[in-house]
């Protein structure tokens, strides 16, 4: 049977020599292939640190100029939901090859993460047998724990094509590399100050959305991890108290918002959960969120302090374009209570 368009779903963190497998069976399956660049829209962490435009470079600069003529790319966010997340690939597929009857999804069996593949039965599964072993975490690992990225990237130099190898050696000039090193170091610190514990730890943190006069409340994060990233007031709970005292304190904490504990609990609207295990770079971290309308037409009085660097009142109309500047997932938690990407569904 003829296939109309090949799609081939990923992170590609970076785009390695098992991707360019995938991607030339891809080739080989139908005329046109459309690769899926997925953790899209989300601020730079060691996890995703290239955005989609500088995966697709990376993923052309592979392709001869024929091969790349037959290659679209379509970015999709994280929605921490599967049913979302793959509602929303099927549309941007659809909308962007609107004649194709017959589409084939391209993939391998990895291990536990590839039960993606399962999510689009309305698409002819082609899995690729067998691929070389690569872990794109141990590549991003010598990347951010480079003394010498020439030398590291001989190391790894089995894993990447020679162009991304070049690619990579140019990106690690550009400013937002050090960061990312400094977020890595750090992150490895936090890790490594909980292994003494019996058992892989759990935390449960606290979120306030509070919501006034068209406007969210924000802070701005003072170190790592998410150092300079907008985020939710929020922290861990504390081992006396329960889940709404958490977020009030918490929110008094960082932003010293002037407005009493009794109006915040007569503002709020609705207690969700954020549980997804990839939210947090940290560790198995499940957030509450609380949302708080404070109904008002004018903003209260703030000032940030603890570990915000800055709290602002920031309009809802604005958020939306801030999404790869959020921490975390504190722009999906936003979305879940205020809609903010409804009209792309």
């Amino acid at each position: 049977m003829q296939i109309d368009v090949a799609v081939l779903i990923g992170r590609f963190q970076p785009f390695h020599n098992g991707h360019a497998t995938l991607l030339q069976l891809a080739l080989e399956t139908a005329e046109e292939v459309v690769v899926i660049l997925g953790s899209s829209f989300h601020a730079r962490s060691t996890k995703n640190p290239f955005t989609w435009q500088e995966r697709a470079d990376m993923i052309n600069a592979t392709l001869s100029p024929a091969d790349r003529d037959r290659v679209s790319y379509i970015a999709v966010r994280d929605y921490y939901d599967d049913a979302r997340w793959s509602a929303a690939i099927r549309g941007k597929v659809v909308r962007h090859f609107p004649y194709a009857k017959r589409i084939a999804l391209i993939g391998h069996f990895k291990d536990a993460s590839s039960y993606y593949l399962n999510r689009f039965p309305q698409w002819q599964l082609v899995a690729a047998e067998q691929l070389l072993a690569i872990d794109a975490t141990v590549i991003r690992r010598v990347l951010f724990e480079a003394e010498d990225m020439r030398v590291s990237l001989d190391v790894i130099a089995h894993y990447l094509p020679l162009s991304i190898r070049q690619y990579l050696k140019a990106w690690s000039i550009l400013p937002h590399y050090a960061v990312l090193v400094k977020e890595h170091a750090e992150l490895l610190a936090y890790h490594e100050s909980w292994k003494p514990a019996p058992y892989a730890p759990m935390f449960v943190t606290l979120d306030a959305v509070v919501k006034a006069a068209g406007h969210v409340l924000l802070v701005q994060r003072g170190g790592f991890p998410g150092k300079g990233l907008w985020a939710l007031p929020g922290g861990f709970l504390d081992q006396n108290e329960r889940l709404f005292q958490g977020a009030i304190r918490e929110l008094f904490e960082e932003t010293n918002l002037a407005v009493l504990a009794s109006t915040l609990e007569h503002s709020l609207v609705d207690v969700k959960v954020f549980d997804h295990p990839g939210r947090s770079l940290r560790g198995r971290t499940i957030t509450h969120a609380h949302f708080f309308d404070l109904q008002t037409e004018h903003l209260p009085d703030i000032r940030a302090a603890d570990d915000a660097a800055q709290a602002a009142w920031v309009s809802i109309e604005k958020l939306e374009g801030m999404e790869e500047v959020f921490f975390d997932d504190h722009f999906h938690i936003l979305d879940q209570f205020l809609n903010l990407t409804a009209s792309e569904n």
